[in-house]
């Protein structure tokens, strides 16, 4: 397959990704968020001790934006910021029930579309594939 074909299925699937995981959002029941505020959500996830920094630096925006998103996000109710015991300074984020279930359903969606791509592939496919993956995360991470 040329470059050029190459790119541009990447380029379509990142776009559709986007709009298929907006246009979902805007259906559901939590219209009230947006992509962006989505992928602040997905940051925050299940973890323990994720401050705004690490979410600033996930998403490669700055602290003010993240700031901004983490105001809205927990006017709406999806998270919640907890100050450290250890460390007044630092503030931890949880997501709230609401903010948990958002979260499990856009990783169900993920989960999906990565069980649509691999289903029918024998492990030299997968581990080709897998290889190629790799290949670009590395490449998209060294650009940060």
């Amino acid at each position: 397959m040329e470059d050029a074909k190459i790119n541009e299925y990447l380029t379509a699937i990142f776009n559709n990704v986007l709009i298929i995981e907006e246009t979902s959002l805007r259906g559901s029941r939590f219209k009230d968020i947006s992509i962006k505020e989505m992928h602040t959500i997905d940051v925050i996830g299940d973890k323990d001790g994720v401050t705004p920094s690490d979410v600033a630096r996930a998403l490669m925006v700055t602290l003010g934006t993240v700031t901004t998103s983490l105001n809205n996000l927990e006017r709406k109710g999806y998270i919640e910021r907890i100050r450290s015991t250890k460390d007044r300074r630092v503030i931890h984020l949880h997501l709230t029930k609401k903010g948990r279930l958002v979260y499990r359903l856009h990783q169900r969606f993920h989960n999906e579309m990565v069980r649509q791509i691999t289903s029918d592939m024998d492990e030299a496919e997968f581990k080709v594939m897998k290889k190629g993956l790799l290949k670009l995360y590395h490449f998209l991470e060294d650009l940060k």
